[in-house]
């Protein structure tokens, strides 16, 4: 037992858990303005630690400043910037950077207290033994997964630093996927530390839906990114059609790398699966309705379609308009919001069907 005598849940463990989760959000958002401005190859070096700080003298500038420009996107893209252009682009990555530094440091020193002061939700295992819950564990791994997150960041940095002008699209989705793990798990175990956890045998039935609609939801998230590695968004910028087609011919010469290279093949892939994921979750709001679903089920399913339809026709209006900066950065942002209310869906429903399962006949 904890010393505010819960063996469950700790409401401040979990707000430190939403409130990380919502520093991975501002780095989701950071890191699409960083993407959208051309700004994530200005810095050419990975500096874990002195990287935090930033050029100071004239000298310094003028030396980050010609080690860009010895990579391709300066030759071929930004030819003839200035120090003050260069410095434009340079804070936007060195922005994304240290809050990314900071999340490490959010994270890792309240786990560090938590676990010393023994706040973290216990289970009784014994009279007068208890073990740590299953959260300390998910914590550490999420953790470790936050230290990955920044090689994966450097390895998606470098493959832009010598034959592209641009990141590899798979390595960005990788880099952006996981932020989205990471972000959902973050939410999935603050809920946990909120309210304790259930001990309600397994549901079947009703969640499968939700599961199903998680899955989407992330799967869109990372043919996004392929798309907006890429720069699929701003060749093809009509709808519903593509440049008058259904599918404009793709280069198949790349074999299964077209799936992750070609701009053809990847938007229509994001369109494709934008409308299955419109139609599935209609069907489950209207599902709930008619099902008349308990315990905030029905209000998370209509909240869950709802913000699926406003996305998409965000991504419509983003796509028409060749993907201007602040548009987006909101649809960026929105997947991860889209992704929050799916992650908390499945929670809920779990949550609530489990009791259901339980206590009467499902519904």
């Amino acid at each position: 037992m904890n010393r505010f005598g819960n063996t469950d849940r700790n409401q401040a463990v979990a707000i430190w858990l939403f409130a990380s989760a919502a520093i991975v959000f501002l780095m989701v958002v950071i890191g699409g303005i960083t993407r959208l401005t051309g700004s994530g190859l200005s810095i050419t070096e990975w500096k874990p630690i002195m990287g935090a700080i930033p050029p100071i003298t004239d000298a310094q500038w003028a030396d980050a400043f010609e080690k860009y420009k010895q990579i391709p996107q300066y030759a071929q893209i930004n030819a003839g910037m200035s120090l003050g252009e260069f410095q434009g682009i340079f804070w936007w990555e060195w922005l994304h950077r240290l809050i990314g530094r900071l999340i490490g440091v959010v994270f890792a020193l309240p786990l560090v207290f938590f676990l010393v002061c023994r706040l973290f939700p216990q289970r009784s295992v014994f009279r007068r033994w208890a073990m740590p819950d299953r959260l300390v564990w998910r914590c550490v791994v999420l953790l470790g997964l936050g230290g990955l997150q920044g090689l994966i960041g450097w390895w998606m940095v470098s493959s832009g630093l010598s034959e592209r002008v641009s990141v590899a699209p798979e390595r960005l989705a990788t880099h952006l996927g996981l932020a989205f793990v990471l972000f959902a798990a973050l939410i999935w175990t603050g809920l946990e530390a909120w309210n304790g956890e259930d001990h309600g045998r397994p549901p079947a039935g009703w969640a499968r839906g939700a599961v199903v609609l998680l899955g989407l939801v992330f799967m869109q998230c990372l043919l996004g990114a392929l798309v907006a590695g890429g720069h699929a968004g701003l060749v093809y910028t009509d709808w519903p059609l593509m440049n008058g087609a259904v599918l404009p011919p793709a280069d198949w010469s790349q074999g299964a790398g077209a799936f992750l290279h070609d701009q053809a093949l990847t938007q229509f892939n994001h369109r494709v699966v934008a409308y299955v994921l419109l139609i599935v979750a209609t069907i489950y709001a209207f599902q709930a309705w008619r099902w008349r679903v308990a315990e905030g089920m029905g209000l998370a399913a209509f909240t869950l379609a709802g913000v699926i339809w406003l996305q998409a026709l965000l991504g419509i209006a983003t796509l028409m308009n060749a993907v201007p900066v602040w548009l987006g950065v909101l649809h960026q942002g929105g997947a991860a919001v889209v992704l929050g209310v799916a992650t908390a869906n499945l929670w809920l429903v779990l949550r609530a069907q489990a009791r259901i399962f339980i206590s009467g006949p499902r519904l």
